[in-house]
């Protein structure tokens, strides 16, 4: 085994490593997976594993509100069961009210007496009644009992700079204002804390179809008036950035946004074949399977190649990367109302989110923050629910498996690959890993084998390090495995028996469609 490294002058780059002859087994190539701990690279935010909840279909409505009179258990109207499993599974960030959305919401129909509150009809979403029981005091009681942070979004496509000004004072303020007065006579005496704030939204599209010149001199104005009421806490700004491979609009507004955005917003999501025909999101064949997989590994084409531009732009990286839409996007179960994006969710989901959150971490130069779509009952939701049932689907369980990355520091790691998963106009690594490191030393190592017909076998090294413990669990099944009313269960993460331990590393053996994260001590 002949290898040859290299690293760059400032000692941050990645890790490369290169072999020309490879040790084989009968039958399947053992792949090589280096772990380098002392190439400390970045920390891995926490908000990289957050979820968006937008007023679409029942994500909000019956998935995680249901009002304080239900006979479904709740605190204050949030359901118990599902507060309980997105703590559970570490939910750092929660965005909110939107989406497409948030462009069409007015704060104000959101606050007061519930049975007073202004009806409208969700244009964007199945043309149904929001009657806004659930706003501002709502969504912030969410946060506290999810004990996560806030991100809000704020409308730029139907509202106005006075609209948005005066929700911040409303939410943030402690003084004396008519803001501030108004929050405290709608029960809230204290102001909340609003880590985020989404100027805009998809405002390319379903926002105010802008151009990006356009955009970032909006933005510029309407940040303006996102004031940071309250010494020593600021709120952090995210803009409005690409759809997808649009690399045009990230050029346009990161020449006039640093200094004022923290944050730049991507979005994208994985639909197999075209927005007319997305597929279904159980009944699919290997080729599908295949597509899907391959096209989701493009978002680490998406980051970096956007990454590119905002180092040029922006060499001092004052602004992230915020991928705050991303997730499989298929068509709705048949029976239910189109408008409310409502899909189940398979072991396929779940190595689209293993190899997606992956790629966020192996990009935490930049990645600050990453938000699923969405958090209940629509699209890649981990969560399901019908009446007073709870499912927690594949992904969910990937999330869990992945929180104990959160706020730890990325380190080198490099995993060969001899197999690839192939569609028309992209293919992907069968593998697609990241290790990190936390602040007691013990070494987080998540696998994902995106191959649902073909295992892996890998012999890891450790570098400077003597094995003193070592164990795994995995997630893994047939690629239409799920979970759902009927058998929730089907789906679950279980020790992972197919591991041997070396004194500097170890060797494994992954099933096809697999997770496996390992959790290395040193002696």
């Amino acid at each position: 085994l002949i290898c040859f490294f290299s690293i760059d002058k400032a000692g941050g780059g990645v890790l490369s490593f290169l072999c020309n002859k490879i040790l084989s087994l009968p039958g399947v190539v053992m792949e090589k997976y280096l772990i380098n701990p002392n190439q400390r690279i970045a920390t891995i935010s926490k908000d990289i594993y957050g979820h968006f909840s937008e007023h679409l279909g029942r994500c909000i409505y019956d998935g995680i509100f249901v009002g304080k009179g239900s006979k479904i258990p709740n605190v204050n109207g949030m359901r118990t069961d599902v507060v309980t499993a997105l703590k559970d599974m570490g939910i750092p960030v929660l965005r909110w009210p939107g989406g497409c959305f948030a462009d069409e919401y007015h704060w104000t129909d959101g606050i007061g007496e519930q049975k007073d509150r202004k009806k409208m009809i969700n244009t964007h979403w199945g043309g149904v009644v929001e009657d806004n029981s659930f706003g501002t005091h709502e969504y912030f009681e969410l946060i506290r009992q999810l004990g996560c942070d806030a991100y809000v979004n704020g409308n730029v496509g139907s509202g106005s700079v006075r609209e948005m000004n005066e929700w911040v004072e409303y939410m943030t303020f402690d003084g004396v204002s008519p803001m501030a007065a108004l929050r405290k006579k709608n029960g809230a005496d204290k102001p909340w804390k609003l880590r985020y704030f989404g100027v805009g939204n998809e405002n390319w599209g379903c926002g105010g179809h802008m151009n990006g010149d356009y955009y970032a001199d909006e933005f510029r104005r309407y940040n303006t008036y996102v004031r940071d009421y309250n010494a020593g806490e600021h709120i952090y700004r995210v803009a409005c950035g690409p759809n997808a491979f649009d690399f045009k609009w990230t050029e346009q507004v990161m020449r006039k946004v640093p200094g004022q955005a923290d944050g730049l917003s991507l979005h994208y999501y994985t639909v197999p074949y075209n927005w007319d025909h997305k597929g279904s999101a159980t009944e699919f064949n290997l080729k599908d399977y295949d597509r899907t997989v391959a096209k989701a590994y493009r978002m680490e084409e998406l980051v970096r190649r956007h990454t590119e531009i905002m180092n040029a732009l922006d060499p001092q990286k004052r602004v992230d990367l915020i991928v705050d839409e991303w997730g499989t996007w298929f068509d709705v179960e048949p029976g239910t109302n189109p408008g409310f994006l409502y899909q189940l969710n398979t072991m396929r989901d779940a190595m689209v989110a293993a190899l997606t959150l992956n790629i966020f971490n192996k990009h935490a130069d930049r990645v600050q923050m990453a938000n699923i779509a969405q958090t209940v009952n629509v699209l890649q939701a981990v969560i399901l629910t019908e009446g007073d049932k709870m499912v927690l689907t594949p992904t969910y369980h990937v999330f869990k498996m992945y929180k104990d990355h959160q706020q730890n520091t990325l380190i080198g790691s490099y995993l060969t690959n001899s197999n690839t998963v192939e569609c028309e106009e992209c293919s992907a690594p069968q593998m697609i890993e990241s290790a990190s490191v936390d602040k007691n030393g013990t070494i987080y190592a998540t696998v994902t084998n995106i191959s649902a017909t073909k295992k892996a076998k890998i012999k890891c090294q450790i570098a400077d390090t003597k094995v003193s413990t070592l164990r795994a669990e995995i997630l893994t099944g047939d690629m239409h495995d799920k979970n759902d009313f009927s058998n929730p269960d089907a789906v679950q993460v279980r020790p992972f028996d197919g591991v041997r331990k070396l004194s500097d590393g170890f060797v494994a053996e992954l099933p096809p469609c697999s997770v496996v994260k390992f959790v290395i001590n040193e002696k």
